[in-house]
């Protein structure tokens, strides 16, 4: 499809939202992340949220019960890291299924010595590459608090990740971002972080982000969006980094409040 049929198709789908702005307004009063978010962005989040939840299908299972209010939360939290790139950053896959909680997917994998292993173990939340996003209803609810854990951020920048193949930390790139500074930055953190999580050293940032570069990149974009001080604190090249990719700056949104 050309981008002006897209454009046009876009248009006419806002124009005809019967999405209030009171809904809109209950769904996004909770999410301190969006505090400091000037009117004209909370404006563009809104029609980009309106747009995510025309495109993608939100699919309750295991008898969770999904409100508006619930979706709306979804949808505004997946279109913020994308609020300055735009929803085609979430071509290529359709749907997002929310359990009522914990959930526990079967995973198969093969040693060297050709033994398959099936691993369960309990999750929040997982992306699928070319395929869904899942996620526990119960943590999207208490999500957006500013406490540095988000996991719909969390999903949808591996989803971001994804756009350039398998999740490694290193999703596609800006013109003008350079890739030797990315791959420097990342790196140096990673090792540094993986170090201070191994020797028990305090954080203010989610440990499980030494569990792979992939898992990594998408803990600090949680970081970057729900506690972007703490962030910029420990990790400024990091900060730097993922405010040229997301094209946004937190910490002085939030210094604005």
């Amino acid at each position: 499809m050309s981008w002006s049929v897209k454009h046009w198709r876009r248009q006419r789908i806002l124009r005809r939202s019967a999405l209030s702005e009171s809904a809109w307004r209950a769904a996004i009063s909770d999410l301190s992340l969006l505090h400091g978010l000037p009117g004209e962005d909370l404006a563009r989040l809104r029609e980009l949220a309106i747009l995510f939840l025309h495109e993608k299908e939100v699919v309750p299972v295991g008898g969770y019960s999904l409100d508006e209010d619930i979706r709306l939360k979804i949808a505004a939290q997946a279109c913020l890291p994308i609020l300055n790139l735009g929803l085609d950053y979430y071509d290529g896959w359709v749907s997002v299924i929310v359990y009522p909680d914990e959930f526990v997917p079967e995973h198969e994998s093969v040693d060297e010595a050709g033994v398959v292993h099936v691993m369960r173990d309990p999750m929040i939340g997982e992306s699928w590459e070319r395929g869904p996003v899942i996620l526990s209803g119960s943590d999207v609810a208490h999500s957006g608090a500013c406490d540095g854990v988000n996991v719909v951020i969390h999903e949808f920048a591996h989803k971001l990740d994804m756009l350039n193949g398998a999740p490694d930390g290193f999703p596609p790139l800006h013109a003008g971002m350079d890739r030797a500074s990315w791959t420097r930055d990342f790196a140096a953190a990673y090792d540094d972080f993986c170090g201070k999580t191994s020797s028990g050293v305090e954080t203010a940032i989610d440990p499980y982000a030494a569990e792979s570069p992939g898992e990594f990149f998408a803990v600090m974009s949680e970081a970057f969006f729900e506690i972007p001080h703490a962030l910029l604190l420990e990790y400024p090249a990091i900060y730097r980094q993922l405010a040229a990719f997301y094209r946004q700056d937190p910490a002085a949104r939030q210094n604005a409040i």
